[in-house]
């Protein structure tokens, strides 16, 4: 029961950060949106490594690391989705953010990572990304979004699947909380974005009051307290059971889009999403692989 409570929470917080980025760009820029947004969310985690005492990265090595990971895991994707919805639409943003296992495996295998190409799990990308060109419709006069927002998205799917890889050959397994790590990051990441801000910042930002708490609960709750419930869930229940938040995100995302936003409800973007989340879930099968204490039978 507390794991469906934390998956449902998660799921919730993590679905709904398309709708406030996109309530949240009525008064801020793409580069403004996403400092505030790191800022915040640094500041929730913050507190709970100090008072927890939780190891620090220490060393040169470990620290450029970070702000690679820092980089392409939350500086690159956050702005990119900002940018993405001032022309499309909050559910789109959501059901393509879904390809990020896809991206995840496309660049395992092409940094040589200990990963295999299953033909189960080479049809998974193939169906998933299917599914990115049925909910963008070419093939209409009128798309499901504009070219360059659709691509921003997918910009920051990308940019996500080599975090992970990137994550996993440099910064995971170091004797680090990942708690840590993230909490770096996203503190390395607002520093990125603030050194943004006096180039690509403009103008001054004149937030509206619904702007301005869309931020604050985007950096607060949707990045802070988000990740402090995945990490629980990861460590109480494992994450087999955090992963289940990738299949539920995109329907929050869809459903506040269309009710509370009134976004076009195209058949293309949810028969699209079913088609992204078919190709994850093949994605993520696990492989079997025989047992060493069998014997093989010829």
């Amino acid at each position: 029961m507390r794991a469906t409570g934390l998956i449902a929470a998660l799921a919730l917080l993590w679905g709904s950060g398309f709708f406030w980025i996109k309530l949240a760009l009525g008064g801020f820029t793409p580069v403004q949106l996403t400092f505030a947004r790191l800022a915040l969310g640094a500041l929730v985690l913050v507190p709970i490594v100090l008072v927890r005492r939780l190891p620090r990265p220490r060393g040169a090595a470990m620290w450029g690391h970070l702000a690679v990971s820092a980089l392409i895991a939350n500086a690159i994707p956050y702005t990119l989705i900002a940018v993405a919805e001032q022309t499309v639409s909050s559910g789109l943003a959501g059901v393509i953010n879904a390809t990020t296992p896809l991206w995840t495996i496309v660049v395992a295998l092409a940094a040589g990572a200990d990963t295999r190409l299953t033909p189960l799990r080479g049809i998974g990308v193939v169906l998933g990304f299917v599914g990115v060109i049925v909910v963008f419709e070419p093939w209409s006069g009128t798309t499901g979004g504009s070219l360059g927002g659709v691509l921003a998205c997918v910009g920051a799917a990308m940019s996500y699947g080599l975090a992970y890889v990137y994550q996993a050959r440099f910064l995971t397994n170091r004797g680090i909380s990942p708690l840590t790590l993230t909490t770096a990051q996203l503190t390395i990441a607002a520093g990125f974005l603030a050194l943004a801000l006096p180039v690509a910042g403009w103008p001054r930002p004149e937030p509206a009051a619904l702007a301005l708490a869309a931020v604050l609960i985007l950096g607060v709750l949707g990045t802070g307290l988000a990740l402090v419930i995945n990490f629980t869930l990861i460590a109480t229940e494992g994450p087999t059971a955090a992963s289940v938040v990738t299949y539920l995100v995109p329907a929050v995302a869809l459903a506040l889009g269309i009710l509370v936003l009134d976004e076009p409800a195209r058949w293309t973007l949810p028969l699209g999403a079913l088609l992204i989340l078919a190709g994850v879930a093949l994605v993520r099968r696990r492989i079997s692989r025989p047992h060493p204490g069998r014997a093989r039978r010829r």
